[in-house]
Parts: C-alpha cells; structure tokens; sequence
C-alpha cells in the first residue's frame, strides 16, 4: 500500500450531522437521506501550497485534500490541471480588467464531469465495490462509463431518450449498460431509484455518493492557485445539480482553514440557469434557503434542465455568504454566449456555459461591476457536446 497522505477522517451528514466510518457505503445518509460529505483533519497537513503548486500530475496533485487513502485505488486519466483562457476582448467589451475562461472542456471526456468520475469511482475502487450505477442527463454517465471501463467495474448508466448521441454511443463505446428511458432527467431518476433498489446497485449519482463532489472541489482548488491564490473578484457558474459550485465554496473554506489564501474575501458566486428551468434562481430572487420544484423545466441545455436539486441549500448558502446573485437566460441567449466565446475567444464551449457567459454579460450591461473587477466564467463543457444546438443557432 502506498499511502496518499489524505487528510480524511470520516464522513459527516451536511443535513443532520451524523457521522460514518470511510468504510459505510449506504448512500445518502441513512438516518435522514441527506448529502454524506467527507471530513478532514487540517490541522494533520504536511505539506505547503509551494509543494502542491510544484505537482502537476492531475486533480490528484490535491491528494491530501481527497478522500482516498491508497494510491492503487486511484482511478485518473489525468483530468484536472485546465487552463485558465484570457479573453481580452470580452473583457473590453464588459468593461471590465479582466474575463477569463477555465476551460473544463480539455478533460479526457471532454466535460468537468470527469474531476467527479475520477473521484468517485476511486471511492468504490477504495471500497471493493464492483458494480455502479449512475442517472444523468448524458455527460455524467459518458464519465462514469469511461473511468469504469479504466478501473475495470461494471457501470450502469440510466439516461433519458434527449441525451445526445455523442453520450448514448460512448457509454456503450466503454463498455457500460446503457439504460434509456422517457421523459427528462427527473424521469431517468426515478427510473434509477427503482432500478437501484430492485438490484442493490452502489450509487455513484450526484450527492449520494459522497466522493464525487470532491472531484468537483478540485476545480476550485486549481483556480484559487491559478489566481495565485486569491481568486477572481466574481465567479459564474452554470447550475444545474450545483456540485461544482458547491465544490468551489468547499475548496475555499479548506483553503482558508489552511492559510493558503493571500486574500480572505471570497469571489462572489453567481448562479446562472434558464429561464425554461431556474428553480435556484427564483430562490435567490426570494431570498429563500430553499428551493421550490420547477414545473414543466424545458431548455436545450439538459444539464442545467434540473428541476429539483436536493443540494440547494448548501448552493444558496454559497451565494448568500459570497455575495452572489442567480441570472436566468433565455435558451437564445445561451447559445450566443457560446458562439460569443468562440468567436471572441477561440474557447469551444457548450449551451450551459454559454448561459453563464451570458448571464455575466447581462449583469455587465446593468452596471454590476467595477472596471477593475475580474471575471471567471466556469466552461463546463466542449463545444461538440452540443454541436446540433450551435449549428442550429448559426447564422
């Protein structure tokens, strides 16, 4: 055994509080069905941000900061380590110093989805576990199918029929049971939970298993250090279930707890969503700590097409402490963000992040910034995850 050096202790439920030994594998939490979130002792660290900035292997450079303890359960590809794109045009046209790009599209399949993938299938690897089981909107279960077939687990992947073809043929391309069913991805979900408790599959699914926001994390972490840790002034995130802005509120506590942050105040994160499908947005709006359901979601953009995300609490709580606010966008506007950055950016980004884009242009026209602010907008996905949508939108 080759140890990680990770700093995990346990896992503690973010809703009641319980506490499980890194052995448990009933997801969520048992006693109440909340979100089971890995705990760290911090104080244990032995190792220096100048160190961590020196790795450059992949998301696992933050191994210390992961809860797998040996390395021969470690399931990479070397995602991570994405850049941070320059856009100097966008940010003259916003009128701001400085819009950037991270550029979550050059991970192996070609989505951020990949940080969470990695993570969790390490985590059942960790667990002995040898068959999984996933719903998603497509790109989720593309990942899962893909990191599987690497560490050599059986995956079943619950999509709906909207998935693109590009997902459904790859899922099958790595050598996953693909599971199609009617409807949207609350349908696929449904479906899931009976298909799980009929087999007694181990859920890799957002916020169930608890490894997977931890890959998300990841991408925080990596742009705190790419910020020379201090971080942008605003973050826009494209929302659908909220892991990677959870991730991304997560990686800046922990980096604060550690004392890795030249500057304490943290980027205010912006929700952005659509308007066929913005229950987040609308609580924001309200100024609620939760959620209401969305009725009758519909966007081009499936995966912020969530219409019931359980881990909305924890979001808003992000956005409050932040200072952040929630955009909705019209389907249109979503995809002229994302011709907006492949045009004025080279960057080739899918609808959601196009939604984000969009939303922090809006809020530039409206005077929410200063000059000197600085802009990131999370690119969630590559551009040919959706080039049907682009090419309709083309003129």
């Amino acid at each position: 055994m080759t140890e990680t050096d990770s700093l995990v202790s346990h896992f503690e439920c973010y809703d009641c509080g319980a506490t499980y030994e890194l052995d448990h594998t009933e997801f969520p939490c048992p006693d109440c069905g909340g979100i089971l979130d890995p705990q760290y002792d911090y104080d244990a660290i032995d190792v220096s941000r100048d160190e961590v900035e020196a790795r450059q292997d992949s998301m696992w450079k933050y191994r210390e900061l992961l809860p797998i303890l040996d390395t021969d359960d470690i399931v990479s590809m070397g995602e991570g380590n994405t850049p941070i794109v320059d856009c100097p045009d966008l940010a003259e046209e916003m009128g701001v110093a400085r819009v950037a790009i991270k550029d979550e599209g050059q991970n192996p399949t070609n989505t951020f989805k990949d940080r969470g993938a990695s993570a969790s299938i390490s985590g059942a690897s960790q667990q002995g576990i040898e068959e999984v089981a996933i719903p998603s909107a497509g790109n989720a279960g593309q990942a899962a199918a893909a990191y599987t077939a690497r560490a050599g687990i059986d995956c079943h992947v619950v999509l709906n029929y909207q998935s693109n073809d590009i997902q459904k043929t790859m899922v099958e391309a790595h050598g996953a049971d693909l599971h199609l069913v009617d409807g949207k991805l609350d349908k696929a979900g449904a479906t899931f939970g009976e298909m799980r408790e009929e087999h007694g599959w181990y859920t890799v699914a957002t916020f169930q298993t608890p490894f997977r926001h931890e890959g998300k994390k990841t991408m925080g972490l990596e742009v705190f250090e790419q910020f020379d840790w201090s971080g942008p002034d605003e973050i826009f995130y494209p929302t659908g279930g909220g892991v990677g802005l959870i991730g991304i509120w997560k990686a800046y506590q922990e980096l604060l707890e550690l004392g890795w942050l030249d500057d304490e105040t943290p980027p205010s994160l912006h929700v952005a969503q659509s308007e066929g499908c913005a229950p987040v947005v609308e609580a924001i709006e309200e100024h609620r700590e939760r959620h209401d359901a969305w009725e009758c979601p519909q966007s081009i953009g499936r995966g912020i097409e969530v219409p019931d995300p359980g881990a909305s609490p924890w979001m808003l709580e992000a956005v409050y402490e932040t200072g952040g606010t929630g955009k909705a966008v019209t389907d249109g506007e979503a995809l002229q963000g994302a011709l907006d950055a492949a045009r004025h950016a080279g960057v080739e980004m899918c609808v959601e992040p196009g939604a984000a884009l969009a939303a922090a242009m809006q809020m530039a026209e409206e005077g929410a910034f200063d000059e000197d602010d600085e802009i990131l907008i999370i690119n969630t996905g590559a551009g040919n995850k959706a080039a049907d949508a682009l090419d309709y939108a083309i003129e």
